[in-house]
């Protein structure tokens, strides 16, 4: 009789939906929407969301937990080793949609809400266009800028403790817009880098557009040379 070769049971692949940062993600995806939901209120039937001005703490608090879960997902990703195309969009997404809510808020309790208005089109527009990019160009990380010409551009996406210390910039400058004396020194240790991640987002948008102009003038120039080919073989 012949002996039957006993294999061991193959292991199923685990589903990118239920990698551990994916799962932070769409958890922050529901936060996001209860939190935005909670510090807003009907102000008549036919006027637009206010601001429940009282929990403007609580939005502080509440934003600071958002940010440091966007922290974890990105070290989970790389401590279990479950990094995704998939996960690095949902990533890029949630953190718009984060800083969208906040900055949406400021502009209706703070003027002028231009402002706000105008770094919240920045902030998605230059993301959106690096995003874009990274996948045209067949990257598959929009933090690979190693072809930036721009030092300022390559040190933030390459350094990721400065980019870390920008980001949080940000958070605490919109966190703590018109606080008072106590936290002065933490709002001018942290305009800096604030600044800089409003530079990063200007030099992104220019640069991409740039490169996407550029690419456009490639693929133009194979067309061309192909309807070249073509004629002269017809």
């Amino acid at each position: 009789m012949a002996n039957v070769k006993k294999t061991a049971p193959r292991l199923r692949k685990l589903s990118v939906y239920l990698y551990i940062p994916n799962i932070i993600g769409g958890f922050l995806w529901v936060f996001l929407i209860v939190y935005d939901y909670w510090l807003h209120g009907f102000d008549g039937i036919f006027h637009f969301y206010v601001v429940n001005v009282r929990y403007l703490s609580v939005m502080r608090v509440l934003g600071a937990f958002s940010f440091v879960c966007d922290a974890i997902d990105g070290w989970c990703a790389r401590k279990f080793n479950q990094v995704s195309t998939f996960g690095a969009v949902l990533d890029m997404v949630t953190d718009r949609i984060s800083t969208a809510c906040l900055l949406v808020i400021l502009s209706q309790v703070y003027r002028p809400g231009l402002v706000f208005v105008s770094l919240l089109a920045l902030d998605i527009g230059s993301h959106w266009l690096q995003m874009y990019s990274t996948f045209l160009t067949g990257k598959t990380n929009h933090k690979d800028v190693k072809d930036s010409t721009n030092w300022l551009f390559k040190a933030y996406y390459g350094n990721r403790m400065f980019m870390g210390y920008c980001c949080v910039a940000c958070e605490v400058v919109a966190s703590t817009v018109r606080q008072g004396s106590p936290l002065s020194f933490l709002v001018a240790l942290s305009l800096f880098g604030w600044a800089i991640k409003q530079t990063i987002n200007v030099i992104q948008e220019t640069f991409v557009s740039a490169k996407l102009t550029f690419y456009n003038g490639i693929v133009d120039s194979e067309v061309d040379q192909f309807e070249t080919h073509m004629l002269l073989y017809a």
